[in-house]
Order: structure tokens, then C-alpha cells, then sequence
């Protein structure tokens, strides 16, 4: 008898579209995601570099290290590919545009947290402003 497992995985297609103003659920949903589906260590892990052999000392690695160590590189390279056709495909078109050239995943999930994670003051300001406004014409 086969087993077969029955986790469902969010469906990113119904994610809106990361745009000026929901970055905070945008995130939270991609990250969950991939959480889910075990990719999510790219965003925050350095690639894992290729050992060589060291001219200087003149001992190889072991194979099995090297063995492990290009099975490790080949999964990194795959999850970066994968969780940033993700990122790219779920933005609006000028963001999109703007992060396309970038072939580190890790380098946009940084750029996004810095252009819209710190700080919510600007947000804050935005909802208290739309509150106000609804309460003198509403």
C-alpha cells in the first residue's frame, strides 16, 4: 500500500498582488507558504558555498563532504529559484520590474522589509487620516 499525504498548501493564486499598501498580509501569506512547502530558510540563509580543492594546504575535501556539500548548493539554488518566481509573480507590475534583476531571493525579501516592514508610523497616519474622514462626512 502507498501512503499519500494529505497537507494542503495554501493556493497562492488567490494572493493579491503586493502593492504600496499590504505588504505586512502580502508577506505574511508568501511566508507561510513557504514555510509550509520547507523553502522558507532561503530567505534568510546565505547560500552554502561549493568546496574546492586548496592549492595552498594540497588536500582535497572528502567526497562524501563534497558529495553533500553539491546536494546542498543544488537544493539552495533550486529554493531560491522557486521562492523568488513566487515573490516576483505575486507583485504589481512596477514592483515587479523593479525586483526582476535581482537573482537573490534573500537580497528582495531584505528590500521589501526595509522599503515596507520597519516602520508603521506612515501606515498608522494613513488609517487614522481615512478614520477621521469617514467620521466628519460620515
Amino acid at each position: 500500500m502507498s501512503s499519500s499525504s494529505n497537507t494542503s498548501h495554501p493556493d497562492l493564486s488567490k494572493l493579491d498582488p503586493l502593492d504600496d499598501h499590504n505588504y505586512k498580509r502580502w508577506s505574511s501569506k508568501v511566508l507561510i507558504f513557504f514555510e509550509q512547502i520547507e523553502i522558507d530558510y532561503v530567505l534568510v540563509k546565505d547560500p552554502p558555498t561549493l568546496l574546492v580543492f586548496d592549492p595552498v594546504e594540497q588536500t582535497p575535501p572528502l567526497p562524501v563532504l563534497v558529495k553533500k556539500n553539491e546536494d546542498e548548493v543544488t537544493k539552495y539554488e533550486k529554493d531560491n529559484k522557486t521562492t523568488r518566481y513566487h515573490i516576483v509573480n505575486h507583485m504589481i507590475d512596477n514592483l515587479f520590474d523593479l525586483f526582476m534583476v535581482h537573482k537573490s531571493v534573500m537580497v528582495i525579501w531584505e528590500a521589501l522589509e526595509k522599503k515596507y516592514g520597519g516602520d508603521d508610523a506612515g501606515k498608522e497616519k494613513y488609517v487614522v487620516e481615512k478614520w477621521l474622514g469617514l467620521m466628519v462626512n460620515g
